[in-house]
C-alpha cells in the first residue's frame, strides 16, 4: 500500500528523487541523458585537450546557477506578489587550476563567482530586494556553492522601461 504524502505538511521531509544518467568514451566529453528531456554533452576546450563539444561541466555548474535562481526567484516572486517581466544573466567564476592538476591544499573548484541578474520590473528597489533575499534563501544551488566556502557575489539589478 502506497504512503500518501501530504505536502502541505512541512514537520516531516517531503523527498524528491530526481535521476539521469551519463557515459563516457575515454575523451574529455560526457554524455548527460535527461529522459524525456534529451541529452547533452560536457566536454573540454581542445585547448586543454578536448573535443570542444559542449560547455565545461564548471561552467555547467554556473549555468545551472543562473536557471536555478530564475527558477527559484520566479516562484517567491509568485508567492510574494511581485510583478516582473524577466532576468537577464552575465555570470563569471574563477579557479586556481594547480587543485584540478592535483597540488594538495588547492581546492579544485570555484574560488569565486560573480553574477549579475537584471530583473525587468516597475516594482521598487526595496519590494525586488525582498524577493531577491528571499530567493537567496531558498535556491539550492547558490546555497550549494556558498555552503562549500565560494565566494559568491549575485549583484541584483532592477530595470525598468521608465
Amino acid at each position: 500500500m502506497a504512503t500518501v504524502v501530504d505536502e502541505k505538511d512541512f514537520t516531516k521531509p517531503i523527498i524528491r528523487r530526481k535521476s539521469l544518467s551519463a557515459s563516457n568514451d575515454g575523451s574529455l566529453a560526457t554524455v548527460v541523458r535527461f529522459g524525456e528531456q534529451g541529452s547533452f554533452i560536457f566536454d573540454e576546450p581542445s585547448a586543454h585537450g578536448g573535443g570542444d563539444q559542449g560547455p565545461t561541466p564548471l561552467t555547467g555548474v554556473l549555468a545551472a546557477l543562473c536557471a536555478c535562481e530564475s527558477v527559484t526567484f520566479s516562484r517567491t516572486a509568485k508567492e510574494m506578489g511581485f510583478d516582473y517581466r524577466g532576468i537577464e544573466y552575465e555570470a563569471a567564476f574563477t579557479i586556481d587550476i594547480r587543485g584540478r592538476l592535483g597540488v594538495k591544499g588547492v581546492v579544485p573548484h570555484f574560488q569565486t563567482v560573480k553574477v549579475e541578474a537584471r530583473v525587468s520590473t516597475e516594482a521598487s528597489e526595496e519590494r525586488l530586494n525582498e524577493v531577491v533575499e528571499e530567493t537567496e534563501a531558498r535556491c539550492p544551488v547558490f546555497n550549494l556553492i556558498k555552503d562549500a566556502g565560494v565566494r559568491i557575489n549575485i549583484v541584483w539589478v532592477r530595470v525598468s522601461d521608465n
